[in-house]
């Protein structure tokens, strides 16, 4: 039986402790999150009819600086599942060096069934009843799953309204016009290709012989594929929830992105291109290719399909997408995964500096934020990879030994209060 989301990142957690001889006192306060709050959400929807939803945002830790996290919008959010996420972006945030601890928000609702104006009442409500806790010094949101920068628009707004002034940097993923930042959309998916094209260099591999898989063409997924396929790999399958495409000589990405930009939802459903053949998700996990990168939801790579996974590199687009079961398998078939923590870190990383940019009120050229993301990234992989060689150990667990490390060092130096 698969543990839950939780308990698979304490299960991550405490085989990094077991590695780097953590204090027990220290792994213990780390084993729980500082704070956990449920709210109920009600809405008027346009019939007039109220519905309440569920909405939950937990910080994680705050102890190397504010709480940042995305918000998603989901009918499986649960509270377990924020946790699980929350403690991720502690470790990812430690990971890349940048001074925040982790946080993470959810609302259990279904936006594919809601109208544009039920989520923004749905957003403003929920906003007000997670204030208490959020602040641009305390715990600065962001998008994640099925929220988007209007979403961040609107909790920007929201806050903006009970303060009495213009509050630029509650969160982050906003809309370039009310102080977002060049490149924050690109940046997971920009972050994927800097840490695929370095594991490539790592292993002397062609880019123009590399054959890529990506699962979940939204926006993580999709700037993977698009700035993977400008690079010279060869993007040979795509999938979203409504299935996927695969074409052994490579697909078309620029046609792809044409098409979803138009589709309905923006989802890959009915495309069509000589040479490709509609494919399921579970047969893109298993596609023969170099790379796979899974970048939709959690638990996609499980004990039950990681011995049919035929990549020779995963790149962890999404949080949690391979349980530890399936990780041991894979390390087994010498697979190597980069994890999510220090793959998917690229949109945390630009979150980093467009609240940087808002609270100095100076804004950085796209120039300046890709090269600084760059050189943020292949530093955290160099750190990472070598710790993995030298220690032999995963770079999941030589990510988790890095992060947790850091983040014990913070707590051990400022103390226990009172």
């Amino acid at each position: 039986m698969e543990d839950s989301l939780f308990q698979m990142a304490l299960k991550q957690l405490d085989d990094a402790a077991k590695h780097i001889k953590l204090d027990p006192h220290i792994h213990a306060i780390l084993r729980q999150p500082e704070r956990e709050l449920t709210v109920a959400v009600p809405v008027v929807m346009d019939d007039g009819h109220v519905e309440v939803f569920t909405g939950h945002r937990v910080q994680y830790s705050s102890v190397r600086g504010p709480c940042k996290g995305g918000i998603r919008y989901h009918p499986d959010v649960t509270l377990d599942e924020v946790k699980a996420l929350a403690a991720w972006m502690t470790w990812k945030c430690a990971v890349v060096n940048i001074p925040y601890g982790g946080a993470k928000g959810g609302v259990r609702c279904d936006p594919m069934k809601m109208s544009e104006e039920e989520l923004q009442r749905l957003t403003r409500r929920y906003t007000v009843m997670i204030m208490p806790i959020i602040g641009s010094r305390k715990d600065i949101p962001a998008p994640d799953v099925n929220t988007s920068a209007k979403t961040m628009g609107w909790i920007m707004d929201t806050v903006s309204m009970f303060e009495g002034r213009t509050v630029l940097d509650i969160v982050t993923g906003k809309p370039i016009e009310l102080g977002g930042s060049l490149g924050r959309r690109e940046a997971t998916g920009r972050g994927v290709m800097i840490v695929t094209l370095e594991v490539l260099k790592k292993m002397g591999q062609a880019l123009r012989e590399t054959r890529v898989a990506v699962q979940g063409y939204g926006n993580v997924g999709s700037v993977a594929a698009t700035l993977l396929n400008e690079a010279g790999c060869k993007v040979i399958g795509v999938s979203d929830v409504t299935g996927g495409y695969f074409n052994p000589m490579g697909l078309d990405i620029k046609r792809i992105n044409e098409y979803v930009s138009c589709s309905k939802n923006h989802l890959l459903e009915g495309y069509s291109e000589e040479g490709a053949e509609a494919i399921s998700n579970e047969e893109l996990l298993e596609l023969d290719v170099d790379v796979l990168i899974p970048a939709a939801l959690e638990n996609q790579i499980t004990e039950e399909n990681a011995d049919r996974i035929k990549a020779k590199v995963i790149i962890e687009g999404a949080n949690g997408p391979t349980t530890p079961q399936a990780e041991r398998i894979l390390t087994e078939k010498g697979i190597i995964v980069v994890p999510d923590i220090l793959a998917n870190s690229g949109g945390v990383v630009v979150s980093y500096f467009e609240w940087v940019q808002d609270i100095q009120v100076f804004f950085w050229d796209l120039d300046q934020i890709n090269q600084n993301l760059k050189r943020i990234l292949v530093n955290s992989f160099e750190e990472v990879w070598s710790l993995a060689k030298k220690e032999k150990v995963t770079m999941r667990t030589a990510s988790y030994m890095l992060a947790v490390n850091r983040v014990a060092i913070a707590v051990r130096e400022r103390g226990i209060f009172p």
